[in-house]
């Protein structure tokens, strides 16, 4: 399906001018992109014609139209693909090739996350490119990466997590590895691969040349064990799970309270103490076992099981005032719908509806880019597409195909 009648939204944001062709799909791809997009940049989603992102697909739930009827497009692709166009283009068809050859010479960035070799196949790989596109920032997405024994692998969210040692530190103690409840991998993966984009168009414009990215799952879910992972390289023993206790500070997790459960964040001695004197128990902070967090640690048992009997003396609403107070970090455990619901959340935009989209006119939800630019400040100029919407204005309006090479290319599927 396209729309011809949508004239091009500008931009006032930091990436304005910058095009981004994106053969991305699922979700590191398209995290990464809308991030650009949100930032200003022009993004050109490719989607093969009558399938498109496989996140479409990803449901329910579905959007619903003005009637109530569930709708093609899910909230999981919704969730990650604003700020974008989408043109339907067979990229495995050499004329779909040469339409996108086309498209790069307008083009600063270029991302995909195709099975490494397969971009080679279509001619369409860096090396073959950078002469004839030698401004062109090029970003490939994978599993494992372009070398090493894994590069040929299908790379999976869930894979990384638990080959990269997240899994092993998540989950309570005794359980089984615990996955983070969202994509994690996929989304930092996008997340770093935008920060490399932006580094590598910087020294575009300084030295005149592009550069190639190659940005792995498994890389990103390595980089970010962080502490986890220092813990382990300089103590020379792998960290276990801990359930929601904190490995090198306590009492740093969930504790049950008269009516519920609650995050006490304890991360200094000084909190330790006001925490234990508006507790009423001066006598826990003078105990030895616990009076620093080094000897709250090498107690952990004792200091938690403590704390824990403290903690249930009074209600949650009792000790997030009380503490709040007194400067020591705690707060609730809240679902989803409460999140979207926090005076806090709601005061800083983080839900924003997105109005003008062809199956629901009135708006479609969408969760804000989290960080707020004084000066160029994130904008939700466009509504997730639906597959093909913007093939003709993209393909005719702007690259300046004829209409009669449009129809000969509809109609033989390459669009």
């Amino acid at each position: 399906m396209t729309d011809t009648s949508e004239s091009a939204v500008p931009a006032a944001g930091a990436l304005a001018g910058i095009r981004v062709i994106d053969c991305s799909r699922i979700l590191a791809g398209p995290i990464c992109t809308q991030t650009l997009g949100d930032l200003g940049a022009d993004i050109v989603k490719i989607e093969r014609p009558g399938m498109g992102d496989d996140t479409r697909k990803w449901g329910p739930p579905f959007l619903k139209d003005a009637g109530g009827q569930d709708t093609s497009e899910s909230a999981y692709y919704l969730s990650c693909n604003r700020n974008k166009r989408s043109v339907g283009l067979d990229i495995s068809r050499p004329e779909g090739r040469e339409v996108l050859l086309k498209l790069l010479e307008t083009a600063d960035v270029f991302i995909e996350n195709f099975k490494v070799g397969d971009m080679a196949r279509y001619g369409l790989s860096f090396e073959q490119l950078r002469e004839r596109f030698p401004r062109l920032v090029y970003a490939s997405i994978t599993g494992f990466g372009q070398t090493g024994p894994y590069a040929p692998r299908a790379g999976y969210d869930f894979l990384a997590q638990g080959m990269g040692g997240i899994m092993s530190v998540t989950g309570e103690d005794g359980g089984e590895p615990m996955k983070v409840g969202v994509a994690i991998a996929d989304v930092m993966t996008g997340m770093h691969t935008a920060t490399a984009i932006l580094a590598a168009l910087r020294h575009r414009d300084a030295t005149g040349r592009g550069q190639y990215i190659d940005a792995a799952l498994l890389d990103t879910q390595v980089s970010w064990l962080v502490n986890q992972g220092l813990n382990y390289l300089v103590g020379g023993t792998a960290p276990t799970r801990l359930g929601n206790a904190h490995p090198n500070i306590t009492p740093y997790q969930v504790f049950a309270t008269a009516d519920g459960h609650v995050i006490l964040g304890v991360g200094n001695d000084q909190q330790f103490a006001k925490f234990c004197r508006f507790a009423g128990r001066e006598d826990v902070v003078a105990d030895p076992r616990f009076a620093t967090n080094v000897a709250r640690v090498r107690n952990r048992a004792e200091s938690v099981a403590t704390v824990a009997a403290i903690m249930r003396a009074r209600t949650t609403a009792e000790w997030v005032a009380g503490l709040e107070s007194v400067g020591v970090p705690c707060g609730p455990v809240n679902d989803i719908d409460q999140v979207f619901d926090d005076p806090q959340v709601r005061a800083r935009g983080m839900q924003q509806s997105i109005p003008d989209h062809p199956f629901s006119p009135e708006g479609v939800p969408s969760i804000a880019y989290p960080l707020k630019l004084s000066d160029t400040p994130a904008e939700y100029r466009r509504p997730p597409p639906i597959l093909g919407q913007h093939t003709e204005e993209v393909l005719g309006g702007e690259l300046g195909l004829p209409a009669d090479a449009l129809a000969k290319l509809k109609e033989s599927g390459v669009i």
